[in-house]
């Protein structure tokens, strides 16, 4: 008998949620720079705490790959966020997730629609407005087919320091940097000329 009590329990249970997932929108949510991963982490426990799992049913960060070249040449794989300083939420919007969502450690408020004050100054509450499905379906689509971004730091303009090679000890200017092949192209004082030389990432050292 508690098996037959169980069952319609759980189906009701499986079909409550299943609405909740086919009603939820994607919102975004601002919050304080660098803590994506931290907000991301605090409102997961936050859903738990407050029994809402079946009204806040995801919460990301999109972002795409990225390889960053360290100064010794060598390539690390990583991560870069599409949009700093935002996460993505999907829920069904209610005043209680309102809360559990706003007041999570970090966050700074909802994108949406700022509603004025009727009197005094100051900014008013702002209504958080859903995504649309085409804004949805192009932010998952870039992070699913974003092809690796390339990272070093080093750019045109920077004045480096040759550490190694034929060149070593000579000061130049950075006036072209290929990632993809972890070299640069600086000019580099020569007989009193400049001029351009092509180097390696791990043959140069940037000055501050």
């Amino acid at each position: 008998m508690v098996g037959a009590t169980d069952e319609p329990r759980n189906l009701e249970e499986a079909e409550t949620a299943l609405d909740a997932l086919q009603e939820a929108r994607w919102y975004a949510v601002q919050v304080a720079s660098g803590c994506e991963k931290r907000v991301k982490t605090n409102l997961e426990q936050r859903i738990q705490t407050f029994d809402v799992a079946d009204k806040i049913v995801q919460v990301e960060i999109p972002h795409t790959p990225a390889v960053k070249i360290r100064k010794d040449g060598s390539r690390q794989n990583t991560e870069e966020k599409v949009f700093p300083g935002y996460v993505l939420v999907r829920m069904v919007m209610d005043d209680d997730v309102w809360q559990v969502v706003r007041n999570t450690s970090h966050v700074i408020n909802f994108v949406g629609a700022e509603q004025k004050r009727g009197t005094g100054k100051g900014r008013g509450h702002v209504k958080p407005m859903p995504l649309s499905a085409s804004e949805v379906e192009r932010i998952f689509k870039q992070t699913a087919e974003q092809e690796p971004v390339v990272k070093i730091d080093m750019a045109v303009g920077d004045k480096i320091i040759v550490r190694e090679g034929a060149f070593k000890d000579f000061e130049g200017e950075v006036i072209e940097v290929t990632p993809e092949r972890s070299r640069l192209k600086a000019l580099l004082s020569i007989f009193g000329r400049d001029t351009p030389v092509e180097l390696e990432f791990n043959q140069v050292e940037k000055q501050s």
